[in-house]
């Protein structure tokens, strides 16, 4: 379990400093909120067999 807690979190933070790539765009806030939308709602996680979390949460009853 530390392993993928690990990788979530090295996941987290090269997905962050791609955000600081664009010195021109300075909106971080808004390019925060992009990156969490596409986790949550747009890319399949592995640990929820291919679904996004948002999928997985409306499953639940």
């Amino acid at each position: 379990m530390k392993a993928k807690v690990e990788r979530s979190h090295r996941s987290d933070e090269q997905a962050f400093h791609q955000l600081l790539s664009d010195k021109g765009d300075v909106d971080l806030e808004a390019k925060l909120r992009d990156r969490v939308r596409v986790d949550d709602l747009v890319r399949p996680h592995g640990a929820h067999q291919g679904k996004t979390p948002y999928e997985v949460l409306r499953e639940k009853p």
